[in-house]
């Protein structure tokens, strides 16, 4: 069993990671489900009570007329909703490379893309980096990549790029190395989409460096390790 300091959404206790699902009840909602998750409290918030008010997400994207999606991410990372860790992550990355594809001169319907990425990424679940050994901020570049070329598990083409995105997002985020990290593996996921775009779709997505602001918040940062802590760039 793994502890981490100072998590708690209820709390703000030590959340702890168990080897095992157990059932556990939301403290907010009361919902029942199995979960590797909880506080040192006993307290559990499930994903869906985790992610409340992050559909606030898809308003911000229609109205967004940036084609950086890390200026956009950054902007989702501003609002109260966010927290420096949690499965919003999952949906926020999606969505801000779609605004940022379409304000490139991408062919979509943005609000149809965004509504089917806020389904699709609010079902990978929190911890999904270290339990199923994919990180939902790269499951969500490559679910991106699945609506702006309209992939089907019978796609040729579609189905190839959209595999290869996740890909590449799950490599970058896998050389840095953990403990995760949302806000890093947010970055480093949206900086191999933009790349990925350019050579396989020829749409350029604007990016810049990024210097994290967060790492205070983060008590499990890797500090220099991280590309993007404070005085090294990207």
């Amino acid at each position: 069993m793994i502890v981490m300091k100072d998590e708690c959404l209820i709390c703000s206790a030590p959340l702890e990671y168990l080897a095992e699902d157990v059932l556990m009840e939301c403290g907010i909602c009361h919902a029942r489900e199995m979960s590797k998750t909880r506080c040192v409290n006993g307290h559990y918030v499930c994903n869906e009570c985790h992610t409340k008010g992050i559909d606030a997400i898809v308003g911000l994207c229609m109205n967004e007329s940036s084609d950086n999606p890390l200026q956009i991410v950054g902007r989702m990372m501003d609002m109260p909703q966010c927290h420096m860790h949690g499965p919003e992550h999952h949906v926020m990355v999606g969505v801000a490379l779609l605004a940022a594809y379409k304000n490139a001169g991408g062919n979509i319907e943005l609000t149809k893309a965004l509504l089917e990425m806020y389904s699709r990424g609010k079902s990978v679940p929190g911890g999904a980096c270290g339990f199923w050994g994919a990180c939902g901020a790269g499951l969500s570049a490559g679910m991106y990549m699945a609506i702006v070329t309209e992939s089907t598990p019978l796609a040729v083409q579609a189905w190839g790029l959209s595999n290869r995105m996740t890909s590449r997002a799950l490599g970058a985020i896998g050389a840095v190395g953990g403990p995760r990290c949302c806000k890093r593996d947010s970055y480093l996921a949206i900086d191999e989409a933009v790349k990925f775009t350019a050579e396989a779709l020829d749409v350029h997505l604007d990016l810049n460096t990024i210097q994290c602001t967060r790492s205070a918040q983060n008590n499990q940062c890797i500090r220099h390790r991280c590309p993007f802590y404070p005085g090294k760039t990207v």
